[in-house]
C-alpha cells in the first residue's frame, strides 16, 4: 500500500455541552475507496466539515498528504488536494453547467490578476486549456451538451453528478462525497456506482463516501467504518460490519437489508 493521503488523530468537535463526534481516526491510503456509515445524526457530515475546514476539531489533528491542516481555511485544504461534495446540492444555480466547473477550475490557474486584465496571452492560453478539460469532465459524465444550460434547471440526478464534475476540476488527491445518490432512483444510483468506481481509476484518486443505499456502499468500498452518535463502533470490511452485533443495534434491523443485498 502506498503512503496515506488522509490521516485524522482522534479528532473531536464539541458544541458547549454536546459531543458530536468524539476520537474519530482514519487513514486512507491512495486509491483507497473508504464508506463513512451510520444512522442519522450520527456525526458523519461533522466528519466531513472538520476534515475539509469547514470546522476547526476541538482536538485532534488532521494531516492530508503528510501536511497538517491545523488552522488551515476550507479553501487552502482544497489546495493541498482535498475536494467534497454536499449533501444538500450547492450549485452556482444562476451560473451554467460550464461556468460551475470553471470556477473550481480557477485554483490552479497561474496567471496573475493583471494578466486577467490585460488579457494576454498567457491568460487565453490557459482560459482555453481549463474549458478543455472542464468539457472533457463533462463528458464523461454525460453533460457536455448540457454545458450552456443554467445549473438549476437541470434535473435533480445530473445536478448530483455536476457537484462532482466541479469537485474533480479541483485535481484532487482525494474527495469526500456526502450522500451522493440521494434523492436519486434505482437506475441513476446503479449508474452512480459504476461512475464512481470508474473515476477512482481513472483519476487515481482515494475516496471517502457517506451513503445511506447500503447496496451501493456494500457494492464499492473496501473498507467501512460505522458511527453512532458520534462514536466509532465498528470498522473492517463490508462482509465483518455486516454481521457486527453494535453495527446491527445502531441500525436496528438494516442488516437484513444488507443480507438481501449482499
Amino acid at each position: 500500500m502506498s503512503s496515506k493521503i488522509l490521516e485524522a488523530k482522534n479528532i473531536t468537535m464539541q458544541f458547549g455541552g454536546l459531543k458530536a463526534v468524539e476520537n474519530f481516526n482514519i487513514q486512507i491510503h491512495a486509491g483507497e475507496l473508504v464508506g463513512l456509515i451510520g444512522p442519522n445524526g450520527a456525526g458523519k457530515t461533522t466528519v466531513f466539515n472538520m476534515l475539509t475546514g469547514v470546522y476547526q476539531p476541538t482536538h485532534g489533528e488532521i494531516f492530508i498528504d503528510g501536511h497538517r491542516t491545523k488552522g488551515l481555511k476550507a479553501f487552502e485544504i482544497s489546495h493541498l488536494g482535498m475536494t467534497r461534495t454536499f449533501q444538500n446540492i450547492r450549485l452556482f444555480k444562476d451560473l451554467n453547467v460550464l461556468e460551475n466547473v470553471l470556477i473550481a477550475s480557477h485554483q490552479n490557474t497561474d496567471y496573475t490578476i493583471i494578466q486577467a486584465v490585460l488579457k494576454t496571452p498567457q491568460f487565453y492560453e490557459e482560459e482555453e486549456a481549463l474549458t478543455a478539460k472542464a468539457m472533457a469532465l463533462l463528458k464523461i459524465f454525460d453533460l457536455d451538451k448540457k454545458a450552456k444550460f443554467q445549473s438549476g434547471s437541470l434535473p435533480y440526478g445530473e445536478q448530483r453528478k455536476l457537484e462532482i464534475v466541479r469537485a474533480l476540476a479541483t485535481d484532487p488527491k482525494i474527495i469526500l462525497l456526502d450522500e451522493p445518490a440521494a434523492g436519486m432512483n434505482h437506475k441513476e444510483t446503479e449508474a452512480l456506482m459504476h461512475l464512481i468506481s470508474y473515476i477512482r481509476k481513472e483519476f487515481k484518486l482515494s475516496v471517502l463516501l457517506i451513503e445511506h443505499d447500503m447496496k451501493l456502499v456494500m457494492g464499492i468500498c473496501e473498507r467501512l467504518i460505522v458511527l453512532d452518535h458520534g462514536v466509532t463502533i465498528c470498522q473492517g470490511a463490508p462482509e465483518v460490519v455486516r454481521k457486527d452485533d453494535k453495527v446491527i443495534a445502531a441500525y436496528l434491523g438494516v442488516d437484513a437489508h444488507l443480507e438481501s443485498n449482499a
